[in-house]
C-alpha cells in the first residue's frame, strides 16, 4: 500500500436499520447506484454504492449486537493506514477502544473497527488491492468533508496526526461556538474538528457528500423520508452545507462547493 494512502478516507459504510429504504432515500437524493457485492466472501448481505466514477463505500443490515447495545443507524468511515495491526496497538495505547477485528476480508482487505479516546467510531483499513478513490478534488457524489465533533478537539487531533499525520490547517473563530481547526492529509483540506455544541451529548463523525445543486438536493431529503438539521448555510468561500438525517436515523451532510 502506498504512504501517499495514509491518513486518507478510502471508504464509507452506512450501518443501517432499513438497507431497502436506505438504497432508495439515497439513490433519490445524490443519485448513488447501490449494486450487489457477488462475493463468497460477504459475511452478510451488502451493496456497493456507485458513482458514475466507481464505488464509494456501501450499505448493509446494522448487526445485531450493535443495536442491542442501543447504536441508532450510522456512517463509518475507513481509513487508509499501511499495517492495521500497527494502527490498532498505536490507537490503544493513545486511548482508543478496539470494537472489532483486525479481519481480513479476502480480495478486500484488512481493517478494524476503533472508538477514539472520546467516543468516536472510525476505521482503520489496508486494501488488498487497488486503493479505492482517486486523488484531486472529490467530485459530485463523493464524500468531500470529514468532521469531528468531539469533547476536545485539541486531544482528539493530537490523536489522529500521531495515527494518521493529519496536520493542522487554517483554525477558523466561532464565536460562543469556539475554535473550527481544518486538518489536512497530503497537504489538502480535508476536514475539521470543533468540541461539541450544547445539547450534542456524543462524539462522532460527519461525512459531507458533494452535490451541485444543494437546495435541489435538500427538497429530496424532505420529499424521501429525510430531514434537514442544520441549514443551508454559507461557509467561508463561497461553500453552502447542510446537515441531515435519513429516514433510518444516520446524519450526513450535503456540501455544494463554489469550484467547478
Amino acid at each position: 500500500m502506498s504512504e501517499v494512502a495514509k491518513g486518507k478516507h478510502l471508504w464509507f459504510d452506512l450501518m443501517t436499520t432499513d438497507p431497502g429504504a436506505a438504497k432508495d432515500f439515497y439513490t433519490k437524493v445524490v443519485g448513488w447506484k447501490p449494486e450487489k457485492w457477488q462475493s463468497q466472501n460477504a459475511p452478510m448481505p451488502y451493496d456497493m454504492w456507485m458513482t458514475e466514477n466507481g464505488p464509494i463505500g456501501g450499505v448493509m443490515q446494522l448487526p445485531e449486537e450493535a443495536a442491542k447495545m442501543g447504536a441508532p443507524s450510522h456512517w463509518i468511515a475507513y481509513i487508509g493506514t499501511p499495517d492495521v495491526d500497527q494502527t490498532v496497538e498505536q490507537a490503544k495505547k493513545l486511548g482508543a477502544t478496539l470494537l472489532h477485528g483486525p479481519m481480513d476480508i479476502p480480495e478486500v482487505g484488512r481493517f478494524a473497527t476503533l472508538a477514539d479516546p472520546f467516543g468516536a467510531v472510525f476505521a482503520a483499513y489496508t486494501p488488498a488491492g487497488e486503493m479505492p478513490g482517486h486523488d484531486g478534488m472529490p467530485r459530485p457524489g463523493e464524500m468531500s468533508w470529514h468532521e469531528l465533533m468531539t469533547k476536545d478537539w485539541g486531544k482528539a487531533f493530537d490523536f489522529y496526526a500521531t495515527l494518521f499525520g493529519w496536520e493542522k490547517g487554517e483554525p477558523m473563530d466561532m464565536g460562543p461556538m469556539g475554535v473550527y481547526q481544518i486538518f489536512h492529509q497530503g497537504g489538502a483540506p480535508i476536514g475539521g474538528m470543533m468540541n461539541l455544541p450544547d445539547g450534542v451529548p456524543v462524539s462522532h463523525w460527519m461525512y459531507y457528500v458533494r452535490v451541485s445543486d444543494l437546495d435541489g438536493a435538500l427538497d429530496r431529503v424532505k420529499a424521501n423520508g429525510g430531514q434537514v438539521l442544520n441549514g443551508p448555510m454559507d461557509v467561508p468561500g463561497g461553500d453552502k452545507i447542510a446537515q441531515c438525517m435519513d429516514p433510518t436515523g444516520a446524519a450526513f451532510a450535503l456540501h455544494m462547493s463554489a469550484q467547478a
